[in-house]
């Protein structure tokens, strides 16, 4: 039987035992405390209606104006077409935790994992913005195409981008380590 120092020092199962700890804390903190309490949600999908709607505006599309008494309501669409309904699934908030769980477990230094890490989140925030704002111009155009691309295009549009976001990671500087003295 492999001793417990034996097993640490595998770098396959110190990545699992690592990345499973921290995704069973996150899945704790995310259902216990931040879920109830909905701000991490609301906030983060505030902000994705208004980055969307910033590149939309920005490409020329005209918002549908926010109903009347729907403060809260966390839609965004542009004229001609319908309003999507931005849901705590698709704020990209889990997607933010698996990204930093992987990059934590995963050999590398710290320095370049602090960095990398924020603008990973960052990156994943616009990626998933200009998801929303493209759909609100699918919809626009052909409503039935929104479910195909709700489901699958963006699926691998988003997860794409962060597989090369943990490839690049993999490649540029899980190995790097600050030079030892000569000997």
């Amino acid at each position: 039987m492999p001793t417990r120092a034996v097993v640490w020092r595998d770098p396959v199962i110190r990545f699992f035992l690592v990345a499973g700890l921290l995704y069973f804390g996150w899945y704790l903190i995310y259902g216990q405390v931040l879920k109830p309490g909905g701000a991490a949600d609301r906030a983060l999908i505030g902000n994705l209606v208004e980055v969307s709607g910033a590149m939309l505006r920005l490409a020329g599309h005209e918002l549908i104006p926010e109903p009347a008494n729907a403060e809260g309501l966390r839609t965004i669409g542009v004229q001609g077409g319908h309003l999507l309904w931005i849901g705590n699934a698709c704020n990209g908030l889990g997607l933010f935790a698996v990204y930093l769980i992987f990059l934590i477990a995963y050999p590398g230094p710290w320095r370049h994992k602090l960095w990398f890490g924020a603008v990973g989140l960052l990156g994943i925030h616009l990626i998933n913005a200009l998801r929303i704002a493209v759909l609100c111009v699918v919809v626009k155009y052909d409503y039935e195409w929104l479910n195909f691309n709700h489901d699958y295009t963006f699926y691998v549009v988003v997860y794409g981008f962060v597989f090369l976001l943990w490839a690049i990671w993999v490649k540029r500087f899980a190995g790097r380590r600050r030079p030892g003295p000569a000997t």
